[in-house]
């Protein structure tokens, strides 16, 4: 019989998701035939007594395990060779820092399937954490306004018993006539639709929302063609646009006078146009006053992102004149808040795992555990066996000491 492990986190500060949840845990082990071992974590959501209330193996070793599932990076004391792992290296673009990793990953013969690569054909991610960046990064925006403004009080996504109580003062909350743009898509950007629904703000169609005022809440929602054209002929196409991004400006600077909330979801490198430059900040009628830069790329697509802040600190303010961080909150037009948490689904652990697990049994383990070849899989094997697999021999000088 096949052992699967879920893994304590052990990189700092830990993680407390996980890939599967006690019960589905017992919908895993059924359905597939195979034997789940969880080794103990006093930081994981759901404690190791909710596995052992499930019937559910609980063991700190892990030898006998074929698979072993993780969430973030491992550490290279804890790796285990000749495993096959799944996790979320982030060494698929050379990261520095983990370069020592992916060395090691080669050396013991480790098979890494990267979440992050479980693709679709067309390149659509199947697994992650985006929906709920979206709905916490969200609900941290309107949290920030709220308090910004003195207006109203919403309670912290990870001070909630789960994100139904998260949601509970929504029913309560009449929102000012403010304006907030959406931007970028995918999952992160389906997460913050549902704070959109969910606060009943009304959507309208881009064009309108530059034109018009409102007496309610408005959102618009900016990708693809309504957030970057060519410079050459205003046209937009998406492969052209990922193959040459700097032949194509941002449509953003359009709504800097006209939006209160910036809720920033867009995939972002260094050739991408930003949503707008730093110096921008100083002009009279740059109106946004609170930025949920949910992407979180320092000094990317949010220029005036200076770092990613702590669910426990989550706010910091950036002056206007002077472009100098700030305490949050400040009253006034002087400053911008901006949330910048880079690891927001931890806000709402359970919930977030749950979400992923119930996409990691229905899309994956199907695919991983079949005795037929999936090049989904294998799209998303980094390396295996001491070398990088056809896909990632660009790591060569990476990978190899």
């Amino acid at each position: 019989m096949l052992h699967i492990g879920l893994i304590n986190e052990g990189k700092k500060p830990p993680d407390n998701r996980v890939a599967l949840s006690p019960q589905q845990c017992i919908t895993v082990q059924e359905k597939f035939d195979v034997k789940i071992i969880v080794e103990p974590s006093a930081h994981r959501c759901f404690p190791d007594d909710a596995y052992k209330n499930a019937g559910i193996s609980v063991d700190s070793d892990l030898s006998t395990c074929d698979i072993l599932l993780g969430i973030k990076e491992v550490p290279i004391t804890q790796l285990i060779e000749n495993k096959t792992y799944l996790f979320f290296s982030h060494t698929k673009k050379k990261q520095p820092y983990n370069k020592p990793l992916m060395q090691a990953m080669i050396q013991k013969k480790i098979r890494l399937i990267d979440y992050e690569c479980l693709t679709y054909p067309d390149n659509q991610r199947v697994l992650g954490f985006g929906f709920f960046a979206g709905v916490v990064g969200a609900h941290n925006g309107l949290l920030t306004y709220g308090k910004k403004n003195k207006l109203f009080e919403l309670k912290p996504a990870h001070l909630a018993d789960d994100y139904e109580d998260m949601l509970k003062p929504y029913q309560d909350i009449h929102l000012p006539p403010i304006k907030i743009v959406l931007t970028g898509g995918g999952k992160v950007a389906s997460g913050m639709l549902e704070i959109m629904n969910r606060f009943d703000i009304e959507y309208v169609e881009p064009q309108d929302f530059l034109a018009n005022t409102y007496d309610y809440p408005v959102y618009t929602h900016l990708k693809g063609d309504s957030l970057y054209v060519r410079k050459d002929d205003g046209t937009y196409h998406r492969d052209d646009f990922h193959q040459n991004p700097e032949a194509y400006r941002c449509l953003f600077p359009q709504y800097l006078a006209c939006t209160d909330i910036l809720m920033n979801g867009i995939y972002w490198d260094k050739n991408i146009p930003r949503l707008f430059e730093k110096e921008d900040i100083t002009r009279d009628d740059f109106k946004i006053r609170v930025i949920a830069d949910i992407t979180c790329d320092q000094d990317g697509s949010v220029p005036i992102n200076y770092g990613a802040s702590t669910i426990a600190d989550p706010v910091y303010g950036i002056h206007r004149t002077t472009g100098e961080k700030t305490a949050p909150f400040l009253p006034g037009d002087e400053t911008i808040d901006v949330m910048a948490v880079d690891n927001l689904p931890n806000e709402l652990p359970r919930d977030a795992s749950i979400h992923f697990g119930s996409h990691l049994k229905k899309f994956i383990l199907p695919e991983l555990l079949s005795s037929e070849r999936s090049e989904m899989i294998e799209r998303a094997t980094i390396c295996e066996q001491g070398k990088l697999t056809p896909y990632y021999e660009y790591l060569s000088d990476y990978a190899y000491e």
